[in-house]
């Protein structure tokens, strides 16, 4: 039973009766562009066919009750009484209706099930799915208008202001603006959008190594302020305005530290900008190089990487179908992704699977992934 299928379920036997909305908003991957996002840079996302599901219909009242199957808890709270309570996964509902309502949006009520295939703590943003699934639900109970990077701006002002955590735009911006069968290349400076497409006959094959990120935030913090250190001594206001000539022109005077990690951010954005080109081209083989690159980037001048990480990279590009891999999201462990032949993916999964099994002694979860539509609402019947 899909996902979808398991909300619809449950929302019949819940409430007797056929969900009159039902709501998607997808994970995503990065495909290249890392630590580029907070420097003003580019990155190349693709929302993933894993998603989060919610099957619901309007209230006459304000209230909000959702039922999370996969935590298997219920979530009941007004929408003129929202109060902060560390609620776990209910508080994202929670921060949307608050953004929501201080943007100005008059909102109503509306009961459901909620369901989500998004890995937790993958680096996959099933956080950002279910801020845009929530945002989704409101829209088409409330009936305001969808504005897909407005939605994104709100989304990551519930994760900044309301959960507190400072994430960049990127997750938000491609859950809300993904499409099908096209990664989008994303300026993180005027979030303007271009459609990347996948090379004819690839396939994006993310490659969770089972292990989770530590020691991310202080890392995190170290190394913006480190990117902002090298902007400073350029004098603009983010690395995004430092060419390559023009940092290797100060390698010399540069902190050979700070000179490292400008570097990895100068050319990752290169890299980022040269992808979008081979997509357009088709050119598979150049868009797997540029991934590889940006993997030894990541490892070797940023510091972000991790054994289990390379261990999965070396692992994956033994594989002659795959074009080229690196790892992807914040770093220290999570996933990898790669860029492989289509037609011998699930192959490619199931030797990698093995190998990387018995180099580490841990299971990884692989999973073979196209190109989706952002949040979406799937369903509705006339009058919902």
């Amino acid at each position: 039973m899909t996902t979808r299928q398991h909300v619809i379920q449950q929302f019949s036997q819940q409430f007797d009766t056929h969900p009159p909305i039902i709501v998607r908003s997808p994970g995503r991957v990065n495909l290249i562009g890392e630590h580029t996002d907070y420097n003003d840079g580019f990155v190349l996302p693709m929302a993933i066919n894993r998603a989060t599901w919610i099957a619901l219909r309007p209230r006459e009242d304000d209230r909000v009750i959702v039922h999370s199957l996969d935590f298997e808890e219920t979530l009941a709270f007004s929408l003129s009484d929202i109060r902060h309570e560390d609620a776990g996964w209910g508080e994202y509902l929670k921060g949307v209706a608050w953004a929501l309502q201080e943007a100005g949006h008059s909102l109503r009520g509306w009961e459901g099930v909620l369901a989500g295939d998004v890995p937790i703590g993958a680096g996959l943003s099933s956080s950002a799915a279910l801020e845009l699934a929530t945002a989704r639900a409101f829209a088409a109970v409330s009936g305001f208008a969808w504005d897909a990077t407005t939605m994104a701006k709100l989304g990551q002002r519930v994760e900044n202001r309301w959960i507190g955590v400072q994430t960049g735009i990127m997750d938000q911006m491609i859950v809300a603006n993904g499409h099908e069968g096209y990664a989008v290349l994303i300026d993180c400076r005027s979030l303007e959008t271009k459609l990347a497409p996948l090379p004819a006959h690839t396939a994006a094959v993310i490659l969770d190594t089972a292990t989770r990120r530590g020691l991310v935030d202080s890392a995190y913090n170290e190394r913006r302020a480190q990117c902002e250190a090298a902007a400073q001594y350029f004098g603009v206001a983010a690395l995004r305005d430092v060419s390559p000539a023009q940092l290797e022109a100060a390698s010399t005077e540069l902190d050979a530290l700070i000179y490292r990690r400008a570097r990895h951010v100068v050319s990752e954005n290169q890299r980022t900008l040269d992808a979008l080109d081979a997509m357009h081209a088709g050119d598979a083989q150049r868009l797997g190089q540029l991934m590889n690159a940006s993997h030894e980037s990541l490892r070797d001048d940023y510091e972000v990487s991790s054994e289990a990480l390379n261990t999965m990279v070396d692992v994956a590009r033994a594989e002659s179908v795959c074009y080229g891999a690196r790892m992807t999201g914040a770093g220290f462990g999570g996933c990898a992704v790669a860029l492989v032949e289509a037609a011998s993916a699930g192959e490619f999964a199931e030797r990698v699977s093995k190998r990387y099994q018995a180099a580490t002694g841990l299971a990884p979860n692989i999973y073979v992934s196209t190109a989706t539509n952002g949040a979406e609402i799937v369903a509705q019947q006339s009058g919902s």
